[in-house]
This record gives C-alpha cells, sequence and structure tokens, in this order.
C-alpha cells in the first residue's frame, strides 16, 4: 500500500483530535470561564473553517479553484507541514499540562507556563494548529484552503486576545513580563 500526502493530512488531524479527547480528562477544575456565547462564536468560526478544508470539493464552486498547481511535491510538502504542525501542537499541549482548556478559562491554581515552546510563544498550541491548516491548505491547492486559514487565524486571534485579558487580570505584572519576553503566535528570541 502506497501512503499519499491525503492520507497524512487526515492521519494527522485524527491524531491531534485523539490527543485532544484523551488529554482533556487530565485538565485542572476552572476557576473562572468566557461566557457560553463568546464559546460558542469561537467553535462557529472553527467549524466553518474545518468544514472549508475538509467538505468534498465540488461544493464550493469558484473556492474550488485552484491557487497553486496540481504538483505531487506541493501535496507532499503540505502534509508534511500538516504533520509538523499537529506535533507541535501536541507538544505545546502536552507542556500546558492541566492548566489547559478548550474554553477561555483560569484554572485552580493556574500558572504561568514559560517551558517548553511558551519560553518564545505565548499561544504554541495555536501556532501548530495553523501550521498545520495552512499545510492543509496546501496539500489542497484550493482556495477555499486559505479561506479556511483566514477564518481560522481570524477565530484563534481574538480567543488567544480574550485568554490573554484573562491572565492579565490574574497575574498582573508577572503575565506582563512573560508578554514582553514571548511572541503572540511567532517566537520572540531575546
Amino acid at each position: 500500500m502506497r501512503i499519499t500526502p491525503e492520507q497524512i493530512v487526515y492521519a494527522s488531524w485524527i491524531l491531534f483530535g485523539v490527543y485532544w479527547f484523551v488529554s482533556a480528562f487530565s485538565a485542572k477544575k476552572t476557576e473562572k470561564r468566557e461566557p457560553s456565547a463568546e464559546r460558542l462564536g469561537h467553535m462557529i468560526l472553527m467549524a466553518v473553517g474545518y468544514i472549508l478544508l475538509f467538505q468534498p470539493a465540488d461544493k464550493w464552486g469558484v473556492l474550488n479553484h485552484r491557487f497553486l498547481p496540481d504538483a505531487p511535491w506541493i501535496a507532499w510538502l503540505g502534509s508534511a507541514m500538516t504533520f509538523a504542525g499537529v506535533l507541535f501542537a501536541i507538544w505545546a499541549r502536552r507542556n500546558l499540562g492541566k492548566n489547559w482548556s478548550a474554553a477561555v478559562t483560569i484554572k485552580q491554581g493556574h500558572q504561568i507556563i514559560r517551558n517548553g515552546p511558551y519560553a518564545y510563544i505565548r499561544h504554541p498550541i495555536y501556532t501548530g494548529m495553523l501550521i498545520g491548516v495552512i499545510g492543509t491548505a496546501l496539500a489542497g491547492g484550493e482556495y477555499r484552503g486559505l479561506l479556511a486559514f483566514a477564518i481560522i487565524l481570524f477565530g484563534f486571534y481574538r480567543k488567544a486576545r480574550k485568554e490573554e485579558a484573562f491572565l492579565a487580570a490574574k497575574f498582573g505584572e508577572p503575565f506582563q513580563e512573560h508578554k514582553q519576553r514571548t511572541g503572540f503566535f511567532l517566537p520572540h528570541f531575546s
């Protein structure tokens, strides 16, 4: 059996989903949570983005046109980026440990994580997922992938800003110092 770039893309996202599901059971209890309506808004953005990425190609009209040539090396590059992004997100999630939540929250006994990718990036899970999404978009080569990336980027930007507001309110100056030493989605080396 020959492995295809599409199989790597799907396997990467399945690995991501399984890891997220299993590791969600080890999170700490929540102290403060974003309002449900705000959480729903984020979930809708993510759903629209991922539907654009993974729905069959014949449903999107002009968005099904290619922005890249249909070249095998591009599909392989995209699948490698997807796999690398998913692994990076898993590594970041593992470093976040019990402080993780799908919603914007403050956990009981919450801590500012400063190890692993959090030493350089404040939101490395989103960074990994965005790398995975752009890899998936490249592997597919269609405009719908670019639109999906833009929607998911916007969703993560909004969510990360809320997370930072929660962390700033909880930790004050220590979080501000961490913020100065790290990048938002991209590394900051000081």
